[in-house]
């Protein structure tokens, strides 16, 4: 899709070219320079707004979906909110099924951008009946002329961020990134940034990030699924309790796990020492660098990409909230 200088034809043509942004204070004392690529500049406020218009257009040029059909997704509330607007804006009717651990703020945004949510426990196993996931199948399987975009384990989710966001990296650190850092929930992100930039120089090295109480890290340095490793957690659109195909490992070179009340403080604190009001895994991107430059991972020579997926005003309820800072136990 291409732009008129100055002018855009609608706010879809406005999806990418996020800006790439020079942390100055809240990596001060870590080895090397730190960038963030700012994805709540997308119109839809995350890097979701990629993907979903990637997959809606590719649906739409294989005649799979037209005016009046009905988008279905299973979303923490950042894709889905960008499957509202671009289904406003194309004519298309919007049914998500929601994870009750997403915030209210969310909730109430996906409401207000005409789509109908139906919200479902979070911490049930993804083959319930109840779970998000297969609430998804379930409408999508009695919605006539419905299209379910299963994010999880579409491969457009990777090629999305293979064509727009990696491409956008190289560009804009002129070929000089030595690490990029990014949260890992459905994998797209990570895996077609990863594999762009793998192709461009194999000694870039792709740094994931990972909940506690999710099962990615170990899966990625064992092979092996286990439900021991599954336990709740409040952040959102970080970690799996499953195995998404949207995730390419062999991209990966590590993740990093990082907890909800050092996600949480750390998020705030880019707010303080950065002025970038940012979301909840943006906090775990940074914790995770921290935690990685205490293991030597980074030098004075390198330079470190840091994704950061949204803006802060979907976790107003929570995380710079201090009644549910409070309720969660975080403050000592």
């Amino acid at each position: 899709m291409t732009r008129n200088q100055g002018i855009t034809e609608n706010i879809l043509q406005l999806v990418g070219q996020t800006p790439l942004v020079k942390l100055n204070e809240i990596t001060k004392e870590l080895p090397g320079k730190y960038y963030a690529k700012l994805e709540a500049f997308n119109p839809g406020h995350s890097a979701k707004d990629r993907i979903a218009l990637h997959i809606i257009e590719d649906a739409e040029r294989k005649g799979i979906i037209k005016k009046g059909s009905t988008i279905v997704e299973t979303t923490s509330g950042n894709t889905g909110f960008s499957l509202a607007m671009i289904s406003l804006v194309k004519g298309y009717k919007c049914i998500l099924a929601v994870s009750d651990k997403s915030s209210i703020d969310k909730i109430d945004m996906l409401k207000s951008m005409g789509a109908e949510v139906h919200i479902c426990p979070s911490y049930i196993a993804p083959d319930d009946p109840r779970s998000y996931y297969e609430v998804a199948k379930a409408i999508h399987r009695k919605t006539k002329n419905s299209v379910y975009i299963n994010q999880y384990f579409n491969e457009l989710n990777i090629e999305a961020h293979y064509r727009t966001t990696g491409p956008e990296i190289w560009q804009q650190t002129s070929g000089e990134i030595t690490h990029l850092v990014v949260a890992s929930g459905t994998g797209g992100t990570i895996s077609g940034s990863g594999k762009f930039l793998k192709e461009q120089n194999p000694n870039i090295k792709i740094l994931g990030v990972d909940a506690m109480g999710s099962v990615l890290k170990k899966y990625h340095e064992t092979g092996v699924f286990d439900k021991g490793e599954i336990s709740p957690y409040k952040i959102e659109g970080l970690g799996k309790n499953l195995i998404p195909t949207a995730t390419d490992f062999d991209v990966i070179d590590v993740f990093e796990k990082v907890t909800d009340k050092e996600a949480a403080f750390t998020t705030r604190d880019i707010v303080i020492k950065e002025g970038i009001f940012a979301g909840y895994t943006s906090g775990a991107v940074v914790q995770a660098v921290k935690q990685f430059a205490e293991m030597n991972y980074f030098d004075e020579n390198s330079m470190v990409v840091l994704i950061f997926p949204d803006h802060g005003s979907r976790y107003m309820s929570k995380i710079y909230n201090d009644n549910w800072m409070e309720q969660q136990g975080f403050f000592d």
